[in-house]
């Protein structure tokens, strides 16, 4: 049976809009959620990029039954691993078993911030299997020398760890990627309703674990109102996915969307108010062999998609 969530886009939302709509979620029957994990929005628009794990910690404390993982962090140069297996550790221990980290090689947007040169994919591959294995290592609380290729810890020991270590997600939009997320995750996570990515994450050690796939969208009362919504808020939809990993500003990708149509925007995701156009959406996910599927909504306004979602999508959804 295909689980559904709630996608929070820390680039779009104020740090407590964050956290009320996480409790909205849970209070609709959300069973997990993701949230973003920048150091920049995509475009000046969206006018955030909160410190996430902030506010994953008042998530925490103020829901029961939701599960959270971030969607996804890059634990290799921005943040040292040793630092993100603390970050994770607490904030699993915040959550006992409702805590997942969703990890990835990340955006040259995020990550070159503080002087690092910007690797190509194969060396981003190596420190993310480098800097899980350090993770993981911490995990065990025990104390842990390591000195790798990327990374070096001496003398390091997690003291505050939850009850198991959280499940670890590896996100992955191309081959080699899937490949990896197999090989040392506990899960995989995507933005392509791809079979193929599918099949090669289960041929490399990932067959029977959780697969999340993320579909976004954006629910109004009309499509052209929606449209409007996307073109201003997410006009990035429609730029080539490689961009995605090497722009390093959101000037560059303000830049990039000048190049993006309003039909381009159109025939990529769900617009407007017809239901069926949302739910086929899902099928394809289901149909390439996702586990779950986590939804984002487009702009602010998240209470009209959850009354949406609650009345007109729900509804329709196999063992929601």
């Amino acid at each position: 049976m295909v689980e559904y969530g709630y996608a929070m886009s820390s680039e779009e939302h104020a740090p407590n809009d964050l956290v009320r709509n996480a409790i909205r979620a849970e209070e609709l029957g959300f069973s997990f959620a993701l949230i973003s994990d920048h150091f920049h929005p995509w475009v000046d628009k969206q006018g955030h990029a909160p410190f996430v794990w902030n506010i994953i910690g008042a998530i925490a404390y103020n829901t029961q039954r939701l599960r959270l993982g971030t969607g996804v962090t890059c634990p290799t140069m921005r943040i040292h691993p040793g630092i993100m297996a603390q970050a994770a550790a607490t904030a699993a221990a915040m959550m006992p078993g409702r805590f997942f980290f969703g990890v990835g090689t990340g955006e040259n947007l995020n990550e070159h911030i503080f002087g690092e040169h910007w690797p190509p994919i194969d060396t981003r591959q190596d420190m993310l299997s480098e800097a899980v294995e350090i993770i993981r290592l911490l995990w065990d609380g025990e104390e842990v020398s390591y000195w790798g290729e990327f990374y070096t810890v001496e003398n390091a020991r997690l003291y505050t760890l939850p009850p198991e270590p959280p499940p670890l997600y590896v996100a992955a939009s191309g081959s080699s990627s899937a490949e990896l997320a197999g090989q040392i995750g506990d899960g995989f996570i995507s933005t392509n309703p791809e079979a193929k990515l599918v099949e090669i994450f289960n041929e490399n050690g990932g067959e029977g674990k959780p697969r999340y796939g993320k579909t976004t969208f954006c629910y109004a009362t009309s499509e052209s109102e929606a449209l409007d919504t996307v073109a201003e808020w997410w006009p990035t939809a429609a730029v080539p996915g490689l961009l995605h990993a090497e722009l390093p500003t959101p000037a560059h990708f303000e830049q990039a969307a000048k190049m993006v149509k309003k039909e381009d925007l159109a025939g990529i995701m769900p617009l407007g108010p017809d239901p069926r156009r949302y739910l086929d959406e899902f099928q394809k996910y289901v149909d390439a062999g996702f586990t779950h599927i986590y939804l984002h909504q487009v702009g602010p306004d998240q209470e009209g998609f959850f009354r949406f979602y609650e009345q007109a999508l729900k509804p329709h959804l196999p063992g929601v």
